[in-house]
């Protein structure tokens, strides 16, 4: 979930500046405290405040999109408080990998 806060912090800052990491950091502490769709609304206004085109603010538009689409699924508070662990994305895209070779009819070993 991470790459989706990184991809609109890098429109509105650069991507060696201390404010794209604060930017990302302050949303995804919000996301880990359960407040998923309050993080969304927020964000689409930002891509018109510095008058970006629609191509330029996508990456915002498609991470608010993804957690709202998502929300019911992002309830990382209650489960940090089960003790859940937390997939990172490595973990997810290799088990999306290893699926799809699955389903392609490749066979290891």
């Amino acid at each position: 979930m991470i790459e989706y806060l990184w991809k609109p912090a890098f429109v509105f800052y650069s991507q060696t500046s201390t404010q794209a990491e604060a930017w990302k950091s302050k949303r995804l502490q919000l996301i880990l405290e359960g407040k998923s769709s309050s993080v969304a609304p927020g964000m689409r206004p930002s891509a018109t405040l510095p008058k970006l085109t629609p191509q330029e603010g996508k990456p915002v538009d498609t991470c608010a999109r993804y957690l709202l689409n998502n929300a019911k699924y992002l309830k990382y508070d209650d489960y940090l408080k089960a003790g859940l662990p937390m997939a990172t994305g490595v973990i997810e895209s290799a088990c999306r990998h290893l699926i799809k070779d699955r389903q392609d009819g490749y066979h290891w070993g």
